[in-house]
């Protein structure tokens, strides 16, 4: 797991010094507190950050080159059938090291580009190919890890910038940025810090879920591809194959020279996750992050009961209301972004606890929910949208999910933002289209088996590539890996030929992720079996006014928002708790990088950490 940073040139030369990429490696400097290195040629350069966990060694140093100086590689990522390719590739490569970057190297300099359909694994890449001229970006199919590119103007010409995280493009001495407006919206809606490829900085694009680029940097074009390729309708959901699947999975994701433990919320994902888990690793800590409600039967409690039936050493981190605050704005500053969902905030002390006690892995249970019907309430609307439609095309899937899921409502959002924001914002139309087209590609090829698979397709693509992000900045920025035995590409694509049926059924109650509660049904108690989703669950909205000072007080604010917004938020953030997230997260954000400071955001001396 690891920090990376990639330049290249356009038919040019690098435009960077040593000291000018060093200085954008170690914005990264949590991602990867083991190591550091650097590797340049004529027309590009390589740098990496690195968290050590298999061959945490010297045989594992990136940039990793191969023996003839050729080829070089900056890999973010774990890959889970290291010895399956190694088998494969033998025969074409010696191999010097047992770590799976070097099986990475190997695949994309016999097989180009086509290996990256090999690859089962979480991963962010760059690739470069001296002699060729040629540099291959990648990110892993269902987006466990980030990337992102800029084509920056420097003084020898047109370049390639790309980065695990956007503060190290922007620390590049030729990239000039604004908020991207349309997308800063788009977040006051979806609090989502990306839409399609677009971020929240103009000029700056993320690499989507499975996304590949092959550049020729001597002709200055490339071509894009995908790695996923949604399987068809007709598995049987047989619980012993269900549960085989699931298990295979934790079991492959659970390779690590260092130590591992779990996350363990009490809800069923993270149950299945440390159960398997626990028998490998009889001394396995699990650990939970919430807010001590008292209430028997909240996260803590559940996780609690939960530890004592498995037999694992548990620990519960308390997450109160200066701590939250203090730590949000700390997360902003330090990640350059804003948060997505108030249980960021817990993610990061579960994981600063874990880091803190020796474990540099933690597995979760993320990805259950998107790919085996677990949402209960959108499910159930999405069933009551398709049986209004009597029959018809769905052809408003995408405006009806944007809608059911508004933190700002499109009635609202003129009334928020600033007429000449709203006006380069295009009144919300690109947002509107990127959800119409996502649908769209969600609906076409769907199994005729029940109106309900595009909308499940449509959260697992929408959902799933946000809570991993958030995953990954939250427990990275505690030099904390996080794996994701769920969102695996084998997982989901068996998850994919399942019918809606076996995942989900619109009832009262209704029932979601049925193959999953069907397989581990006589391993699990009951009460975790039968479970509804919880999903650290925080009292934020009663915690808001703490960052009040901050959002009144921010010359971005004023410059993004209307007077009478911000008056409002500020006057009553917990009754107007929708509209407050958002808009605090943004006043933080554009603090960060536009206010006066720069950097520095001022928070409440009673919410400090």
């Amino acid at each position: 797991m690891c920090g990376i940073v990639g330049v290249f040139g356009l038919g040019c030369g690098v435009g960077v010094s040593d000291r000018e990429l060093i200085r954008m490696r170690d914005t990264m400097m949590h991602r990867g507190p083991d190591d550091a290195g650097l590797w340049c040629c004529p027309w590009a350069a390589l740098a990496h950050r690195r968290l050590s966990v298999v061959a945490p060694g010297p045989e594992g140093h990136q940039p990793m080159v191969s023996g003839d100086g050729r080829a070089a590689l900056v890999y973010n990522g774990e890959l889970y059938n290291d010895a399956e390719l190694r088998a494969e590739l033998e025969p074409r490569w010696s191999f010097a090291s047992s770590c799976d970057t070097e099986t990475v190297l190997a695949a994309l300099s016999v097989w180009g580009a086509d290996a990256l359909e090999k690859l089962r694994g979480m991963f962010a890449l760059g690739f470069v190919d001296r002699d060729r001229g040629r540099v291959i970006l990648a990110r892993d199919p269902l987006g466990v890890k980030p990337l992102y590119a800029a084509r920056v103007i420097g003084s020898e010409g047109a370049q390639v910038v790309f980065a695990s995280e956007p503060g190290a493009i922007l620390a590049h001495p030729d990239m000039k940025t604004e908020p991207d407006m349309v997308t800063v919206s788009a977040y006051l809606t979806t609090i989502r810090p990306t839409l399609g490829s677009r971020t929240m900085f103009e000029g700056l694009e993320t690499l989507e879920p499975g996304e590949v680029r092959v550049y020729d940097a001597v002709e200055g074009t490339f071509s894009r591809g995908s790695l996923w390729a949604a399987a068809g309708s007709g598995t049987v959901a047989d619980a012993g194959r269900t549960r085989s699947v699931i298990e295979g999975s934790v079991r492959a994701h659970l390779r690590s020279d260092v130590p591992i433990c779990s996350l363990l919320s009490g809800g069923l994902d993270s149950a299945i996750v440390t159960r398997t888990v626990h028998e490998s690793h009889a001394d396995l800590k699990t650990y939970c992050a919430g807010a001590v409600t008292g209430v028997r039967d909240d996260d803590l409690g559940f996780a609690d009961r939960l530890a004592d039936r498995l037999g694992v050493d548990h620990t519960a981190v308390p997450v109160d209301a200066g701590g939250f605050v203090g730590r949000w704005a700390w997360m902003v500053r330090s990640s350059g972004v804003p948060l997505s969902t108030p249980n960021e905030v817990a993610i990061y002390e579960v994981a600063a606890a874990l880091r803190g006690e020796g474990h540099v892995v933690a597995m979760s249970g993320e990805g259950a929910d998107e790919l085996f019907g677990g949402y209960a309430e959108p499910m159930r609307l999405a069933a009551g949208h398709v049986r209004s439609l009597a029959g018809a095309e769905d052809r408003d899937g995408g405006g009806f999910h944007l809608r059911m899921n508004a933190w700002v409502g499109a009635d609202v959002k003129p009334r928020i933002l600033r007429g000449d924001v709203f006006g380069r914002a295009g009144g919300d139309e690109a947002l509107r289209e990127a959800y119409r087209g996502l649908f769209e590609r969600c609906r076409v090829g769907a199994p005729g088996d029940c109106g309900l698979q595009p909308h499940l397709r449509f959260l697992r693509r929408v959902n799933l590539e946000n809570l991993l992000r958030r995953l990954d900045s939250a427990t990275m920025l505690a030099s904390v890996e996080g794996r994701t035995p769920f969102a695996d590409i084998g997982v989901a694509r068996f998850a994919e030929s399942l019918a809606v049926s076996d995942k989900f059924v619109d009832g009262d109650p209704p029932g979601t992720k049925l193959a999953l509660r069907r397989a581990f049904a006589s391993v699990l108690p009951d009460e975790i079996v039968g479970r509804p989703k919880a999903s650290f669950p925080l009292p934020f909205e009663a915690w808001l006014g703490g960052m009040s000072p901050v959002l009144g007080g921010s010359g971005f604010a004023d410059s993004v928002f209307s007077a009478e917004a911000v008056e409002a938020v500020c006057a009553s953030p917990r009754a107007l708790w929708n509209l407050a997230w958002p808009m605090m997260n943004l006043a933080l954000w554009g603090e960060r990088w536009w206010g006066a400071g720069s950097g520095e955001v001022a928070v409440p001396e009673s919410a400090s950490l």
